[in-house]
């Protein structure tokens, strides 16, 4: 479900994180107020903005520094990482070599994924085993991206505990068997400033949804750049606000809340003179988990014509859905 939202709200969730080990959190009133704030922002727009969410400002600022540096490098140093197939679909690739629904996007980028122990997920996961490809320039990149990374995974594990509340079940519901030993997906984005040449397309990432369950954007200060997708078809800005992240649910979740929750199309256009660099963490299901409509869910929509219910209820696999997205996104 989705409305024509105008703007997209602010959580504070240091509520939900001062319980967030308590396995009565949801009895706090606290917790409440956050539960029931993103329940509002997952159903009507499928993104919010995030604060009080623990994560130092001054290491959101260095990451973003830090990943300018490595795109101002010349293409032969940035190349030293190039993406390709031997390394998992991890490394660098350049400025129209990820493509969007066939378009090619105008930004670059570095692809990272959680490594795969060899022959874990059979021939599925094989595609994706290989190392992380990070740059030795800047220095340290690779021990700060893993650090943020690591308090990513943490934050996002507790957002989802309070989605978990929102959709009327335990905290716990993506825990164990559905993201208990979750999969995660990073992309280090860079997007050429204006004026583009020779009438090269200018979208810097077509509209799209997220694959998984949850995002957490790391936005360059001061660009309005990512749009989100009404109801109405209206595009509403979605500009950086300093110190927090930008959420957003994807398709797993969709599926997991038969519909109640919409993972929104988004896109990114980079209309300033500015270049702007962005860190998108994605917060995944276990690789090889079945995804499908949780109980509660079911009965939540239940009273939704047949012919609906029937539209509704869909299944996937996480790690296929991921291969079969990885396999259309590049040119090499």
């Amino acid at each position: 479900m989705c409305s024509n939202f105008k703007s997209i709200p602010m959580i504070d969730v240091s509520p939900l994180l001062a319980k967030c080990d308590d396995p009565k959190m949801g009895e706090d009133g606290g917790v409440i107020e956050v539960v029931r704030q993103l329940n509002q922002a997952c159903t009507q727009a499928g993104f919010f903005y995030v604060k009080g969410h623990g994560i130092p400002i001054s290491i959101l600022q260095e990451v973003k520094e830090k990943t300018h540096k490595f795109f101002e490098l010349p293409y032969e140093e940035k190349s030293k990482i190039k993406l390709n197939a031997t390394a998992g679909y991890r490394g660098y690739q350049k400025v129209l070599e990820n493509i969007t629904k066939g378009v090619p996007d105008m930004h670059e980028a570095i692809d990272c994924y959680r490594e795969l122990k060899p022959g874990a997920y059979g021939e599925v996961g094989k595609i994706l085993e290989g190392h992380n490809q990070w740059p030795l320039n800047p220095p340290n990149y690779k021990e700060m991206m893993e650090k943020y990374i690591n308090m990513c995974t943490d934050l996002s594990r507790n957002i989802m505990r309070g989605i978990a509340l929102a959709l009327g079940g335990s905290p716990y519901e993506f825990e164990g068997d559905r993201a208990g030993d979750p999969f995660w997906v990073v992309r280090i984005l860079g997007y050429p400033k204006k004026p583009f040449e020779n009438g090269v397309n200018d979208i810097g990432c077509g509209a799209h949804t997220d694959y998984g369950l949850l995002t957490l954007l790391n936005q360059e200060d001061g660009i309005n750049a990512l749009e989100v997708r009404n109801l109405s078809g209206k595009w509403i800005s979605a500009p950086p606000v300093p110190g927090t992240f930008v959420c957003n649910i994807g398709d797993m979740l969709k599926i997991y809340s038969n519909g109640l929750y919409e993972s929104t199309l988004h896109r990114v256009i980079n209309n300033s003179d500015r270049y702007r660099v962005s860190v998108a963490y994605f917060y995944e299901t276990n690789f090889h988990t079945a995804v499908e409509p949780l109980d509660i869910c079911k009965q939540r929509n239940g009273k939704v014509n047949q012919a609906d219910e029937t539209k509704k209820v869909e299944r996937a696999v996480y790690g296929e859905h991921l291969v079969g997205k990885v396999l259309t996104n590049f040119v090499f």
